[in-house]
């Protein structure tokens, strides 16, 4: 475990708090995305009080990809990468398909291997949350470069202090002020 996951795990503990990770869909997440994602749905729960939030994992270790067993690189198909769109709860059944399409391809399947998307850690989690009062629209464009005529930026500040609120419900000053060092 890293120093990190570390950092994050023992918040964790000293809130008690716990954390859960479910798998949502694969898709774009944010409104600028021009790529797929795996996005999961976090909740935090701490004693009666609990905040779910959707999380776009990182394009790199989203999705799933064919690796030649022999030379450890992936393999590219035409097909294999219509299949990302198609990710679901069911990735047992994706991995059946793909094994069965390689199968009628090639006659053998024992070199190829599949390799889905890296889940989230607590630390990956964790350390993208606000942390800190986001204060008045004018102030989040100043501090973070947004236009302030940009409705984009509006909702992205909305979304800011949405979150900001949650963990106020659940956190104190001095716990969000330790959740804002975990780096």
């Amino acid at each position: 475990m890293s120093e990190y996951d570390e950092q994050a795990q023992k918040f964790l503990s000293d809130t008690r708090t716990e954390i859960k990770i479910e798998f949502l869909k694969h898709g774009k997440h944010f409104v600028d995305d021009k790529e797929t994602r795996d996005i999961y749905k976090i909740t935090l729960k701490r004693g009666s009080r609990e905040f779910s939030f959707n999380f776009g994992q990182s394009t790199a270790e989203s999705g799933f990809k064919l690796i030649n067993k022999n030379t450890g690189k992936e393999v590219k198909y035409a097909w294999f990468s219509e299949l990302t769109y198609h990710i679901d709860k069911d990735k047992e059944n994706l991995e059946r398909e793909i094994i069965n399409r390689i199968h009628c391809s090639f006659g053998s399947k024992g070199y190829m291997e599949l390799e889905f998307g890296k889940e989230p850690s607590a630390y990956d989690v964790l350390a993208c949350l606000t942390t800190y009062d986001p204060e008045d629209f004018q102030n989040f464009c100043d501090n973070f470069g947004y236009d302030k005529d940009s409705i984009k930026a509006n909702k992205i500040y909305l979304a800011v202090v949405n979150e900001w609120n949650n963990l106020k419900a659940i956190y104190s000053d001095e716990e969000l002020e330790k959740l804002g060092e975990i780096q």
